[in-house]
């Protein structure tokens, strides 16, 4: 009997002891509410955070740099006679706002009145100078460093992105872990899609205080702090006098101004009109300041180059030549009448061959050139045989780039549309469809849609004589870095490399002689473009567009020129494509009347070439 008690009153010791073993661990290891709060006397953690990387151009000038900010903490339980009207002075804020900022710090998930909570952030230069005599009034509140972006000018804006305080919803959505409440993270453009190499790594650090809360210094000499890592500096490819100079050209206008260094896929200008000052979207105005933006009906946040999707017009007429080639249904000499009573043509021409259409932007060549690749006869079904030329032709066109996004360096980029046999099932509900239904496609209006960047990486494909590299911002990670890997791949087309003499050739033809020659032709170089007139809802004017590349022999810039609501391409887009051409090549326009009557805007007319 009396062994029986004995075992009980050892278990119950034992089952005793495992309790306050397993209370003495959550105490000590898992809740660190009750060592903070010991330690919290003595010591003050404080986050030390990384200065992000600075953004350049290609010759070095800056883009985008750091400048100091400050934040205001508060540790709660520190907090004794606080004088909230006089803080308020001091803070130049309302009652009303300093209870609204209580409560939202209270409201936050990682809250604890036992450590330092983020109470108002953005404090500028100015606002620190304002306050710092006063901070030993206010117990329990800490200034804390940081930077903030700048921008050296407000070109490249919808590029470059904007970089604010992490949303709730970002930070529930992090897998990674490495994000906190307060921290400033990359929201578009170059700051959100290299966020991992430009963010850096926090620091810490730990301070002595006395028993008033002041800071004495270090804890032991510094010995458990880490020092916070610098982001990675970018290099980008783009060359900020062009890029300021499109921005210049495209003032007041709807549009986008895209130019690509062929040889490498560096984006050398990325120009989206109507854009907005980098500037307005840091410090403590940048949500009255965001609101303003996208309030705009201007819609200045949107990436036009990126975004936007156009039929691309009879710039399209030379995919159309080269894939036409390519299976053998044309030569270069083949001659097409222009029958205008089939389709609605433009200009005096009669009997072309294949340059010559594409020089004049011949309508009927190309319908007649489409009806050869489509209905082939290798189906007794008309409708079937134009299915089977249809997804040949899809092939071909898509190898260009079109249809799906390139994979740029940026986010939200749209991918266009380039039909397919099943596009039309959808479309007509599969019921029968011909070649009579969608003969539109031949000149690039129709179902097809594009995006600015694709034609300026078309110019540059035809530049390379069949290959591409995917367009990219960032030609450098760090100062003697390189561009991500899937920037260094070339893509070849299903094209034969000697069709694009032939696409070369007529693109020289439009600019010396035909639809380009008064705004596009330049004295000292060979220019090989081609302009576009894209339909648009009226009773507005049809889109301006313009592609090019130049010199003809080793090519140094590709471009594609959109100016909505401007009139035929050979105006508005040529202009400026020529002028951006020039700028590029001789450091200047050589003919300041060009420039004068890109910047008059009196463009509207709407013939289509």
């Amino acid at each position: 009997m009396n062994e029986g008690r004995r075992e009980i009153l050892q278990l119950i010791i034992v089952v005793t002891g495992i309790i306050f073993l397993v209370k003495l661990f959550f105490i000590q290891v898992v809740d660190s509410r009750y060592r903070q709060m010991a330690d919290s006397n003595a010591i003050l953690r404080q986050t030390e955070y990384p200065v992000r990387g600075l953004i350049t151009d290609r010759n070095g000038k800056l883009i985008v740099y750091n400048t100091p900010e400050f934040k205001l903490e508060v540790l709660l339980k520190d907090v004794r006679d606080f004088d909230s009207a006089k803080f308020c002075r001091v803070f130049r804020m309302s009652r009303e706002e300093l209870r609204a900022t209580f409560r939202a710090m209270k409201a936050r998930k990682e809250f604890s009145p036992y450590k330092p909570t983020l109470f108002l952030d953005q404090l500028s230069n100015e606002d620190f100078a304002r306050v710092q005599d006063y901070m030993d009034e206010f117990s329990g509140f800490y200034v804390l460093a940081r930077t903030t972006r700048s921008y050296s000018t407000p070109a490249l804006a919808n590029a470059l992105g904007y970089v604010s305080e992490i949303s709730k919803k970002q930070l529930d959505e992090d897998p990674s872990g490495i994000y906190k409440q307060g921290d400033y993270v990359g929201q578009s453009g170059i700051e959100a899609y290299y966020e991992e190499q430009l963010r850096g790594t926090r620091g810490v650090r730990f301070k002595l205080r006395n028993v008033k809360g002041i800071i004495q210094g270090s804890v032991e000499s510094g010995k458990y702090d880490t020092l916070s890592t610098p982001g990675q500096d970018l290099v980008t490819g783009i060359d900020l006098d062009l890029q300021q100079y499109g921005e210049f050209l495209m003032k007041g206008k709807s549009g986008s101004i895209v130019a690509i260094e062929p040889a490498t896929g560096e984006i050398l200008a990325l120009v989206s009109g109507p854009s907005y000052d980098p500037n307005l979207l840091t410090g403590r105005k940048y949500s009255s300041n965001f609101r303003m933006i996208s309030l705009d009906s201007n819609k200045p946040l949107f990436n036009r180059p990126l975004m936007a999707q156009y039929r691309p017009g009879s710039v399209f007429k030379i995919a159309q030549a080269m894939t036409a080639l390519q299976e053998g249904v044309i030569t270069p000499e083949t001659r097409i009448r222009c029958d205008r009573t089939i389709i609605n043509c433009h200009g005096a021409h009669t009997n072309e061959d294949l340059r010559g259409a594409i020089a004049n932007s011949c309508n009927p060549y190309f319908h007649g050139v489409l009806r050869r690749m489509l209905n082939k006869g290798k189906s007794n079904d008309p409708y079937e045989d134009t299915r089977m030329g249809l997804a040949e032709w899809n092939k071909h066109i898509t190898s260009f780039g079109f249809g799906q996004p390139l994979g740029i360096d940026l986010p939200n980029e749209k991918g266009g549309l380039i039909p397919s046999p099943a596009y039309y099932d959808v479309a007509y509900r599969n019921r029968p469809w011909k070649f009579s239904n969608i003969y539109s496609i031949a000149i690039g209006e129709g179902e097809n849609l594009v995006v600015p960047i694709q034609m300026a990486n078309f110019a540059a494909t035809v530049a390379n004589k069949g290959f591409y590299y995917t367009p990219h911002i960032v030609k450098a990670i760090g100062k003697d870095g390189l561009p991500l890997s899937q920037y260094r791949e070339r893509h070849y087309t299903t094209i034969d490399s000697a069709y694009f003499k032939v696409a070369a050739d007529a693109m020289q033809q439009v600019v010396e002689s035909g639809t380009g020659q008064y705004r596009a032709r330049l004295a000292d170089v060979i220019v090989c473009g081609k302009t576009g007139t894209v339909e648009n809802n009226p009773p507005l004017f049809d889109h301006s567009v313009f592609i090019a590349f130049a010199p003809r022999q080793n090519p140094r810039i590709a471009v594609s020129v959109y100016v909505e609501d401007a009139g035929q391409g050979a105006r508005a887009a040529a202009s400026i494509a020529s002028l951006m051409i020039e700028k590029y090549l001789f450091g200047a326009t050589r003919r300041p009347y060009i420039e004068q009557y890109v910047l008059a805007g009196n463009f509207e007319d709407v013939k289509k070439q």
